[in-house]
């Protein structure tokens, strides 16, 4: 159909008038064009997909019974709207056992989101009037951020480097940036550089909120995911309950991705202005997804498998990447491995491929060596891998790690 009076009424925020005409490729569709023209010029081979985010394993058979339980009551079946007490509770339990978090009441500081973007679609619309800047870290997950501008916001980005532990400079804020900052937006441990923060670091957030009239918003979907020591929570640290909320999901934590639930908790105040917002804008989670989501949290040993499992996939990666050349170190927690990219290729034959960024090293990965990952170059050349690649068992994990070592053995990487 030729162009048509629909063409001039999108809203600028997504492109206004010139909207669908851009012939701009991001980056993960960028991937997936690799990924089909790597398989069709190399048919019936095995793309080995480290990029992927969201973890292989289904939810546990526990955690479906307690859905299947939960799905047969007739008083489950209607709107959620803003909850009932039982995932409140289990919240409030779960950040006392797990994250050492005491205090929490579930009535007024606990809400359940259908999943951590939910809620971070749903609050900027509670905080941001034009001219109000957000701060933010890339890279990272930019929501926030994007609902932020839809209201008129201002995105200010902190670069996570290497040399600051991937740790924001929070001195590095403009005083003209900071003068109209509202909110500080932070994700540990973190996607996509797998960094974890530090206790100290946390109570350097809340003396620099509070001195500046800043409202913290903590992503914590990866909190569970350590292989170490207690999951960090920025509401253990002294005084965050007072400036801030932590956004925790069953997502990474439980393998429960396509269930959509989570919860936020902090401050009661932001949590009533979430969910005043929530309730012009959902109808809620069905509660029968609630009470499994409870039962999980409930049982945080199912997290603690889970983890078991990343750790041992870790160890495995980091050291076949060494052996390639690849500057790897295991994180704290997550399942994401963030490592330098190359700036060239050298085969056995002394061929040399040279590369100006890292999203030309993951096409090459995927075209050259059927192996995918995920490039950043928001603040020095990176590839992200994740150890939740499909393997059902752990023998299943030696094969697809030890065909990676093979595929990029045999020669070497400059950096």
């Amino acid at each position: 159909m030729s162009d048509t009076y629909i063409q001039n009424l999108f809203a600028e925020r997504i492109g206004g008038s010139q909207y669908g005409k851009s012939t701009a490729i991001y980056k993960f569709e960028k991937i997936k064009r690799a990924k089909r023209a790597a398989l069709a010029a190399n048919p019936g081979a095995e793309i080995i997909d480290m990029g992927v985010g969201e973890p292989d394993g289904m939810a546990f058979p526990e955690v479906i019974a307690k859905l299947n339980e939960a799905a047969l009551r007739p008083e489950n079946r209607g709107y959620a709207d803003n909850g009932d007490g039982v995932l409140k509770a289990a919240a409030a339990r779960y950040l006392e056992r797990v994250c050492g978090v005491t205090g929490i009441d579930p009535e007024t500081e606990v809400m359940h989101s259908i999943g951590s973007k939910a809620a971070l679609s749903i609050l900027p619309a509670a905080f941001i009037n034009p001219g109000d800047y957000v701060l933010m870290t890339t890279p990272g997950y930019p929501v926030f951020g994007t609902h932020a501008k839809y209201y008129g916001g201002l995105v200010h980005n902190l670069p996570l480097t290497a040399a600051n532990q991937f740790l924001p400079d929070l001195s590095s804020i403009p005083a003209a940036v900071l003068a109209k900052a509202k909110v500080l937006v932070l994700n540990y441990p973190n996607n996509p550089t797998g960094a974890s923060a530090t206790p100290e670091f946390f109570a350097r957030v809340v003396a620099f909120a509070r001195e500046h009239r800043l409202i913290v918003i903590h992503d914590a979907a990866y909190a569970a995911l350590v292989f170490e020591g207690r999951p960090l929570s920025f509401l253990a640290t002294p005084g965050a309950k007072e400036v801030g909320l932590e956004l925790h999901s069953a997502s990474k934590s439980f393998n429960m991705t396509g269930w959509r639930c989570g919860f936020v908790a902090g401050n009661p105040l932001l949590v009533r202005a979430y969910g005043d917002v929530k309730d012009n804008t959902d109808s809620g989670q069905f509660l029968a997804i609630q009470h499994a989501t409870a039962f999980g949290l409930d049982h945080p040993n199912i997290t603690e498998q889970i983890s078991a499992k990343y750790s041992r996939r870790m160890d495995a990666l980091v050291a076949l990447l060494r052996q390639a050349g690849f500057a790897a170190r295991k994180p704290q927690g997550s399942f994401f491995l963030y490592v330098p990219a190359p700036r060239a290729f050298v085969g056995p034959d002394g061929s040399r491929r040279e590369f100006q960024n890292a999203e030309e090293v993951s096409q090459w990965l995927i075209t050259e060596k059927l192996i995918s990952t995920v490039p950043w170059d928001d603040a020095g050349a990176f590839l992200r891998f994740s150890v939740t690649f499909a393997a059902p068992t752990p023998a299943d994990e030696q094969r697809v790690l030890a065909e990676v070592a093979r595929r990029l053995g045999g020669a070497r990487f400059e950096f």
